[in-house]
């Protein structure tokens, strides 16, 4: 049975409630980008400890070489990683076409139109249907995670190994001028 996308089949489509949905398949929409937002207090910490020892490693290559690495911008900091978004269409348990978002990758051959899967889901904002957090196919037997981007892989390890540094060092300094 195969299902057409129209006007009078979207206003069908309902987003499922409950947590755990068990259904079949329909259909894998093409994916699109969306842009993670980062929090700006979050942001500022970390730029702001990075920039202390960004200061001192700047210092210590001006001494031993003539430049220094490219740093990103505040702007490109700020803008966010963007990631997949997938919308999935399955039809639940009591034959409801529902419309759930996954966020990420997946290898391409882990679901299929007819698959009989169980996702769990989280809510997100009231405008978008639920996200996937997990997807047991239980037609072969896979349990899949999507991976996103996070503020965390946004970042960096060196920019946070370096604020990690700065944050260190601003504490050293701050116990030395108590203590003395």
């Amino acid at each position: 049975m195969v299902h057409m996308d129209s006007d009078l089949e979207y206003r069908r489509i309902a987003r499922p409630t409950q947590r755990i949905v068990t259904g079949r398949v329909v259909r894998l929409l093409d994916g699109y980008p969306r842009e993670l937002r980062i929090g700006q207090p979050v942001l500022v910490a970390v730029v702001m400890a990075a920039s202390v020892m960004g200061l001192l490693l700047l210092a210590l290559r001006s001494l031993l070489s003539n430049g220094g690495g490219a740093r990103r911008s505040w702007k490109a900091l700020r803008k966010g990683p963007e990631f997949l978004v997938t919308p999935l269409r399955l039809r639940d348990s009591a034959d409801r076409l529902c419309e759930v978002e996954l966020h990420g990758h997946l290898p391409q051959s882990a679901l299929h139109p007819a698959d009989w899967v169980q996702i769990t889901l989280r809510p997100q904002d009231p405008d978008l249907p639920p996200r996937v957090e997990r997807i047991v196919n239980l037609t072969t037997g896979q349990l899949l995670r999507p991976r996103t981007a996070t503020l965390w892989s946004h970042l960096g390890p060196p920019l946070l190994i370096q604020a990690v540094l700065g944050a260190v060092l601003i504490a050293a300094i701050a116990v030395a001028v108590l203590l003395t």
